[in-house]
């Protein structure tokens, strides 16, 4: 770890080297009045809007959207097979998608700016707290979820879908013996909504109290006692939920698609985590709203996900519970590129070749598809070697095959 001097607290930077970007967002945070002890980065941190990917605040009294994101929820979740071996062949079967193997997961997961056609199943929704009968829209509109009330009816269509940029769905080899099925996504259109939503509210309220917190630096915040604070609490909760619901659906969907081509197949219950959100938690002798953005929880024994690139190792961690990081650890091996980068300095040709040799079935095949490349990420052997005193690797995923959104 190293320790950068901020501007009222330090930065604790997990990551040996930096972007300047991300510090300068990080020291930007550092002088904000409400900060608590410091700012943690973690090992993938990388420059992101008003706040770096992969950084961790604790704030007193207030909620910065901005600190959370556009995609609240988005996180990952991993389901064991009891399958030990699969084939490219088996896996073109479980895949579908193509005039030689029809249906499958391509079939039944939506991918990129696509829904389904129909509405879902509402019992895939989260939790429906009211009397059966009750209109669930109209419910959440009159408990204050105006944002969610308003998107609910489209949001029926994306449960179950995956979503465009850097989600994914991968059949992994443990070094367990084990097939896994990891797949990563969030709360879609809706949480883009409420996001953007309570971000103008706060920046509008900010300007209005004439706030110290620069405008330019996009932190614009909302006291949590205050009813903008509560309602975008309570919308950010249920897109956490929501988030958490979208991916049991898609993976209930990819688990019947092995059951069809493997009748007999155990899997387990899965693990499920987010890495874009805030939550009320008790660190150094307070209760403070921890924001992680591009972060996830590694509270001691917890077990956790830290997914590579679509050419690379992902790992099942084990939280070991570190103060200074805020108890979190890094959501991945973060970005080493942006994506305009990647698509005008990266070859088509040398990507694909990278994934062919490893005998990896990939989604490389255009030059707009070089932003989500092994090459326009970092090396997930440093990022996890930087890491090793926030978790323990408990099994070590190898790629077989990815869909990217």
């Amino acid at each position: 770890m190293k320790v950068f001097e901020g501007v009222n607290t330090h930065i604790k930077c997990w990551c040996n080297e930096p972007e300047e970007g991300a510090i300068k967002q990080a020291t930007n945070l550092s002088a904000l009045p409400f900060l608590h002890k410091h700012v943690a980065l973690m090992p993938d941190t990388h420059e992101g809007y008003g706040m770096p990917i992969g950084g961790v605040i604790a704030t007193i009294g207030v909620v910065i959207p901005n600190a959370v994101g556009v995609d609240i929820g988005c996180g990952m979740c991993a389901v064991k097979t009891s399958l030990t071996e699969m084939s490219q062949e088996e896996i073109k079967k479980i895949f579908g998608g193509s005039k030689e193997n029809k249906g499958g997961i391509r079939s039944c997961v939506p991918v990129g700016f696509s829904h389904h056609s129909k509405k879902q199943d509402e019992n895939l929704m989260p939790e429906k707290p009211y009397r059966n009968g009750d209109n669930y829209s109209l419910w959440l509109k009159h408990e204050g979820y105006d944002i969610v009330s308003e998107e609910y009816e489209s949001a029926l269509k994306q449960i179950g879908t995956l979503g465009g940029g850097n989600h994914f769905i991968e059949i992994q080899k443990g070094d367990d013996g084990h097939i896994w099925i990891m797949l990563h996504s969030g709360s879609r259109n809706l949480g883009y909504k409420v996001a953007n939503h309570y971000n103008k509210i706060a920046k509008d309220l900010n300007e209005k109290w004439y706030s110290s917190v620069p405008k330019e630096h996009d932190l614009a915040f909302l006291p949590i006692d205050s009813m903008g604070g509560k309602a975008y609490l309570r919308e950010m909760k249920y897109c956490l939920d929501f988030a958490k619901a979208n991916r049991a659906a898609m993976m209930i969907n990819i688990c019947d698609v092995f059951n069809e081509h493997y009748p007999g197949i155990e899997m387990d219950s899965g693990i499920d985590v987010h890495h874009n959100y805030a939550t009320m938690e008790h660190h150094f002798d307070k209760n403070v709203m921890i924001h992680r953005k591009g972060a996830t929880s590694a509270k001691t024994d917890q077990l956790g996900i830290i997914p590579g690139s679509q050419g690379t190792a992902s790992y099942i961690v084990r939280g070991k519970g570190n103060r200074d990081s805020f108890t979190s650890c890094s959501h991945g091996a973060g970005r080493a590129m942006g994506r305009k980068q990647a698509q005008r300095e990266l070859s088509v040709e040398n990507e694909i070749k990278i994934l062919e040799d490893q005998g990896i079935l990939h989604s490389i095949r255009t030059e707009k598809d070089l932003d989500e490349a092994s090459s326009a990420y970092k090396n997930i052997d440093i990022v996890m070697e930087e890491q090793n005193d926030l978790v323990d690797i408990v099994v070590k995923l190898k790629p077989l095959a990815v869909i990217k959104g």
